[in-house]
């Protein structure tokens, strides 16, 4: 037998699910795979009635896409006018310049607050008479924090009827703060609000590539106007339809990562590290004068555990399963410290 010299790398840098997907849905993975010699549908059309009855929403009021990221930039591609602006907080998903740049917009990126939040009153005072869409993560890639109920009331109150609202809801899943806003009763009488969503994360699909937007039909169907045909696999569709089935199952995962997440953060905040509270599936180390961000990138570089390094900003470390991390624990420990449960 040979032993490796060097670990497995330990992924921690792209907010994937621990989990390979259940059982039931690597099973409908492998039957569809048979197939794959045919197309899929042209438009995935059942896929979003689907969704729309898994959430409890009118069939026309969801627009499916490539991942999240692709519905983003479906609804870019049908809102913005060249010249445009896209309002958006950073450091944040760095897929948004880019897509703001694809549909012709112009990128107006917002400073976080120093305590890793959104400063809504800063976006919404960004907004100008050329811009068309403006952006806000619940909670917020990378810092996992939450606009409350009443703080993203009062932001929708001050941004015109004529901005598209794009609210990135991609881990919802993780959510457990009793202020959080439930999002899909405001799209009652809001036609410029979309929320999207994703079964990358909690769902642990990242690879099958199928997000949704959910809206005011009208805006549903601009989006849908945008959809590349064939755009949505049978694989990915089948195990989307399975997973829709399996929510007892998932919860029970989402909630094996809320704790962790939970132990995690309390153990690196007893380290005397900058660790800010998460509703995500990552936490966020932020960077400083006196932090050593780049010792500790260092350090978890050396050990193969990859994470996400924005430099002079902080630390992204996506939330894995115990043994991930303890192992983390292990390296960033003071001397005489371990991983306690």
């Amino acid at each position: 037998m040979v032993t490796a010299m060097f670990p497995s790398p330990r992924l921690l840098g792209l907010n994937e699910s621990p989990y390979p997907p259940l059982p039931s849905v690597r099973k409908v993975i492998r039957a569809t795979a048979d197939r794959a010699h045919r197309y899929p549908p042209f438009h995935p059309d059942r896929l979003a009635r689907r969704i729309a009855g898994w959430c409890g929403v009118d069939g026309d009021a969801v627009a499916v896409g490539s991942g999240s990221v692709g519905v983003a930039l479906q609804l870019l591609q049908a809102v913005v006018r060249p010249g445009d602006r896209m309002v958006y907080a950073w450091p944040g998903f760095d897929a948004y310049p880019m897509l703001a740049t694809m549909a012709g917009a112009e990128p107006v990126p917002v400073p976080l607050l120093p305590d890793g939040r959104q400063d809504l009153a800063t976006l919404a005072g960004a907004i100008d008479a050329t811009t068309s869409v403006v952006v806000v993560c619940n909670p917020h890639n990378p810092t996992g924090s939450l606009v409350t109920a009443s703080e993203f009331a009062e932001f929708l109150a001050r941004v015109p009827e004529r901005v598209t609202v794009l609210l990135d809801e991609a881990y919802i899943e993780f959510v457990r703060h009793p202020a959080a806003p439930e999002s899909l009763p405001l799209l009652a009488g809001r036609p410029n609000l979309l929320v999207l969503r994703t079964f990358s994360k909690a769902y642990g699909l990242a690879a099958l590539r199928v997000g949704y937007g959910l809206g005011d039909p009208r805006l549903v169907a601009r989006i849908q106007e945008q959809q590349l045909p064939y755009g949505i696999n049978a694989v990915a569709t089948a195990a989307v339809e399975a997973t829709l089935e399996a929510d007892e199952e998932l919860t029970a995962r989402v909630d094996a990562v809320i704790r962790e997440r939970e132990r995690l953060h309390r153990r690196l905040a007893t380290y005397g590290l900058p660790v800010l509270p998460s509703q995500a599936n990552f936490l966020w180390l932020a960077a400083g004068p006196d932090t050593g961000t780049d010792r500790t990138v260092h350090a978890l570089n050396t050990a193969r555990i990859h994470i996400r390094h924005w430099p002079a900003e902080g630390i992204r470390l996506t939330v894995g399963r115990p043994e991930d991390g303890d192992a983390v624990l292990s390296v960033l420990a003071p001397a005489g410290s371990g991983p306690d449960r």
